[in-house]
């Protein structure tokens, strides 16, 4: 509602610009992202209907604006503009959209034997020959990063971050690498008792840090590090992008710069993974934390990761939900979100000593003593723990390489729809946490918008041998504002691309296999059938969610009953 309000002032607001300059409306409110700055210099992202060149550069000096980046992956580039001129240049029948450079920021000794890591290890699947691209705060130099001979797996790195090196001085994007490749040498000495390794424990690592020390970048360095990851790709074989950063949801992912960017590496086959989000307890819209997936884990193409509680076994039986994972449907357009979860809890991996986030890991309890997994003495400046989807996406990215290299020909689609068939669907209806803090209580629903098609299973994904064919873009969710039912439908058909068939209705591939699980809980049918998603609301409560609350947004869709 704030939103739309919000629209509605700027939409008049440019109207009455163009009436007064005597220039034509030409659709210029529609042109304009919600959150543009009214008053100063501002740094935007103009999107044009072709990649930039010299005279719409020349267009925006004109009016006082200047170039700071071609952006050309996207058609766009980044100017520093007088926010005065932005309706003027939205004027521009060349210009698609405008929309702020935004703020982005960051998002294994239980969590590898959960997801059944080691027994991929075991089978002799270590990520070997596959390049992860870690787009984040950059990574730190540490042994559990080295290969077997010595010599360091992070293979190239470079700093898109104004006057900084590419060492990680924020600490979380080092933490994010051991989860991803980390290959526990520091926890494998004679008496240790326990092992933190990553998910792909020979894979390479591309660093691309778009992060600086307080945890903050900006959309305009992750698309430029997403292009670079693209034109790297043959160099290191970059198979997979990890994304543990990002940002709220502005406008609709065919319009958000940032989801522009990682469908262009999704189109040049590479996997993208993108952490859902930690913003699963708000419920300061009366949503109980629905409609929270941020952005770029909005575009229905990437892979998005909600995060789990491995409750500190290797047990999968007790695992639950963490209740700060954020949850769909998507803003906007209602994307089925998250695609998969995955441990994301109190999660061990590598540590930076000098970093901003091990300087105040002790006060937070974050740090873990030696003697935990081994003989030493003192706190450990090799390993502590964090928490957040920024832990799960790179279990999922791990899962990828793995896959890829046992077989190097599957799509980015192929994995994506692999990794959600074979994902565990054995859930709990809810469980509750109170936070032991503030005393509140948060109670989590086991459904669609939670926990997507399930919690990853690395060996059951290994072992699959169904090989789907067409986009495997998560659907849209369509409610009925008359039933109050919630359907599933074609993303691409929705968008006109009639001739792009999905993976999920193609009953050759996947046979009687379901890929959202048992139809007690998701409808008496496959979501793809003849009944709705869910069924009667009894299944979910009585909560706002499902009624006309902002996840719906005041444009309630409406279909036919099946």
């Amino acid at each position: 509602m704030r939103i739309c309000k919000r629209r509605m002032m700027r939409a008049l607001l440019i109207q009455v610009v163009a009436l007064v300059s005597g220039l034509p409306l030409f659709g210029a409110s529609k042109k304009l992202a919600v959150d543009i700055p009214t008053t100063g210099n501002v740094n935007v992202i103009i999107r044009y209907a072709s990649p930039p060149v010299a005279a719409n550069h020349a267009s925006v000096t004109a009016k006082g604006g200047s170039l700071k980046q071609d952006l050309n992956s996207v058609n766009s580039a980044v100017y520093s503009v007088p926010a005065a001129v932005l309706e003027i240049l939205a004027l521009d029948p060349q210009v698609v959209y405008i929309s702020p450079d935004r703020i982005v920021a960051g998002r294994l000794e239980y969590a590898n034997p959960t997801v059944h890591a080691d027994v991929a290890f075991n089978a002799g699947y270590d990520g070997t020959g596959i390049g992860i691209a870690e787009i984040d705060s950059g990574v730190s130099a540490h042994p559990d990063l080295n290969g077997a001979r010595g010599g360091s797996r992070v293979v190239y790195s470079q700093s898109f971050v104004s006057g900084a090196s590419g060492n990680d001085d924020y600490g979380h994007g080092t933490h994010v690498a051991g989860i991803l490749a980390g290959n526990g040498s520091n926890s494998t000495k004679p008496n240790d008792t326990r092992t933190f390794r990553g998910m792909a424990q020979n894979a390479s690592i591309v660093s691309l840090k778009v992060l600086d020390a307080t945890g903050s970048g900006s959309d305009s360095l992750v698309i430029a590090a997403i292009e670079q990851a693209v034109a790297l790709k043959a160099v290191y074989n970059i198979r997979v992008i990890n994304l543990s950063v990002g940002r709220p949801v502005y406008e609709s992912y065919r319009q958000d710069p940032l989801c522009l960017a990682v469908e262009y590496a999704w189109k040049n086959g590479i996997v993208v993974v993108v952490a859902a989000g930690n913003e699963g307890r708000d419920n300061s819209s009366g949503n109980n934390g629905y409609g929270t997936v941020g952005s770029p884990g909005n575009d229905p193409w990437v892979i998005t990761v909600g995060a789990m509680n491995d409750e500190s076994t290797v047990d999968r039986s007790d695992d639950r939900i963490a209740s700060y994972s954020s949850k769909g449907p998507t803003g906007i357009d209602h994307i089925v979100k998250p695609d998969l979860v995955a441990p994301g809890n109190r999660i061990v991996s590598l540590a930076t000593p000098s970093s901003a986030l091990y300087s105040g890991a002790a006060s937070a309890g974050l740090t873990i003593p030696e003697s935990y997994y081994g003989p030493g003495v003192g706190t450990s400046t090799s390993y502590f723990r964090l928490s957040g989807t920024s832990m799960a996406a790179p279990m999922v990215s791990g899962a990828a390489s793995l896959l890829l290299q046992q077989d190097p020909t599957l799509t980015p689609d192929q994995v994506k729809a692999r990794l959600m068939l074979t994902a565990t669907k054995t859930f709990p209806a809810s469980s509750s946490v109170t936070d032991p803090v503030t005393g509140t209580t948060y109670t989590s629903q086991y459904d669609i918008f939670t926990v997507g098609a399930g919690y990853l299973d690395i060996w059951a994904a290994l072992n699959d041998t169904h090989l789907a064919t067409g986009s495997a873009d998560s659907p849209t969710a369509l409610r009925n504002p008359l039933s109050g039912k919630v359907t599933l439908a074609d993303t691409n058909a929705l968008n006109g691309l009639i001739g792009l068939p999905t993976v999920w209705n193609s009953s050759t591939v996947w046979g009687d296999s379901t890929v959202w699980g048992d139809s007690t809980v998701w409808g008496d049918s496959t979501v793809w059938g003849d009944s709705t998603v869910w069924g009667d609301s009894t299944v979910w409560g009585d909560s706002t969610v499902w009624g006309d609350s902002t996840v719906w947004g005041d444009s309630l869709q409406l279909v036919g009953e099946n």
